[in-house]
């Protein structure tokens, strides 16, 4: 029989990458199939459809005339931060009449981004409405669009009633490098959000064990 020698100093075995849903999610025409094409390494799925005259009733584009597609399902993309975190990117439709789609596409998430468009703010307020309701944690991201008034994010939070917690950021959702800076953001708030709230479960049951 021939018993080979163990192999030392070997290659170790590669690590598997967690994988990690986002949402992005915001008001009709603030960016978000923009974003997920500017960060994904893979072609993004997109399911857009052409805007009709018909449906510019529906379709509200008050400070968006130049828009002319709109995503009807979502947008998909897949950016890897590094080696061991892989992000799953779920772009939801902007409109009303798909808000049908977005409990569906909430399921396994980790947090989301919203977009913001400073020229109309008050479409940002549904989609926060959303992921407060639901304890899901994210990140608002003001994407600067070039006619757009810049506003200190101070200011910006103050505008949205948002807590404290809740990261405000400038972004550019064409840019990459921008882009990936607000997943990032998205990412470290919710694994904080995980750590209090695992923290506070450790102290309630901390007292139940006492009484």
């Amino acid at each position: 029989m021939v018993f080979g020698r163990s192999k030392r100093g070997g290659k170790a075995a590669p690590v598997e990458p967690v994988t990690l849903k986002i949402l992005v999610a915001g008001g009709f025409g603030v960016g978000k199939t923009t974003l997920v094409g500017a960060v994904s390494e893979i072609r993004p799925l997109r399911t857009e459809e052409t805007l009709s005259e018909a449906g510019r009733p529906v379709d509200r584009t008050d400070g968006v005339e130049s828009k002319s597609t709109t995503t009807v399902a979502m947008d998909f993309g897949r950016i890897t931060i590094h080696d061991e975190l892989v992000l799953y990117l779920f772009g939801t439709p902007g409109q009303d009449r798909f808000w049908f789609l977005w409990d569906e596409l909430a399921q396994g998430s980790l947090g989301a981004v919203v977009l913001a468009d400073t020229r109309r703010l008050e479409k940002s307020f549904a989609a926060i409405d959303y992921f407060e309701r639901r304890g899901i944690p994210f990140t608002v991201a003001v994407n600067c669009f070039d006619d757009a008034m810049r506003y200190p994010i101070e200011t910006v939070r103050e505008a949205l009633d948002l807590d404290g917690e809740v990261p405000v950021m400038l972004c550019d959702a064409r840019s990459r490098e921008s882009s990936r800076d607000v997943l990032i953001s998205v990412v470290e708030h919710a694994l904080r959000a995980s750590a209090r709230t695992t923290a506070a479960t450790q102290a309630v049951e901390r007292t139940r064990a006492r009484t």
